[in-house]
């Protein structure tokens, strides 16, 4: 994969993260206000506002289903093959105390980190490219989803 392209896929990467880079000069998808990445539309929300229904799914189901598969991506990433996943398992929460609000929150910055170094040490080819861009399209289409569900739960 050129230099080029492999900074554009970090960069689209983070911003669905950790939003816009500071100070803000715009952004490629999400809002241009600070904190619109993931990370930053769950920080300091609460285990009981991650928990609250929403169209039958919660907001601590869709960062630990991000999680999943982002994990899935990572380990495809490591070992050149698809593990064996289990895609309902992955919407099995629905309540979530502190103590797993903040691991399920933990897990998704480690898997989050994982992936942004494999981006640099990774020999692309284009199954893994594929699953790389797949991973932040994945990532983005539950961001827009997390922000619509905030609404809803008015953090």
């Amino acid at each position: 994969m050129s230099e080029i392209l492999r900074k554009s896929v970090k960069t689209m990467v983070k911003e669905t993260f950790e939003g816009p880079p500071v100070p803000v000069k715009g952004s490629w998808f999400t809002s241009s206000e600070p904190n619109s990445g993931i990370f930053g539309v769950i920080e300091g929300m609460s285990c009981e506002k991650a928990s609250m229904l929403v169209h039958e799914t919660t907001l601590a189901a869709h960062i630990d289903h991000v999680c999943y598969h982002m994990w899935g991506t990572n380990e495809i990433l490591k070992n050149g093959k698809q593990p064996e996943m289990d895609w309902g398992k992955s919407w099995d929460i629905h309540t979530v105390d502190e103590q797993q609000w903040n691991r399920i929150q933990e897990e998704l910055r480690n898997e989050y980190l994982t992936l942004m170094e494999a981006i640099d040490a990774i020999e692309w080819d284009e199954l893994l490219a594929h699953e790389v861009l797949s991973s932040l399209a994945h990532s983005a289409y539950h961001l827009g989803a997390i922000r619509q569900m905030l609404k809803v739960v008015k953090v």
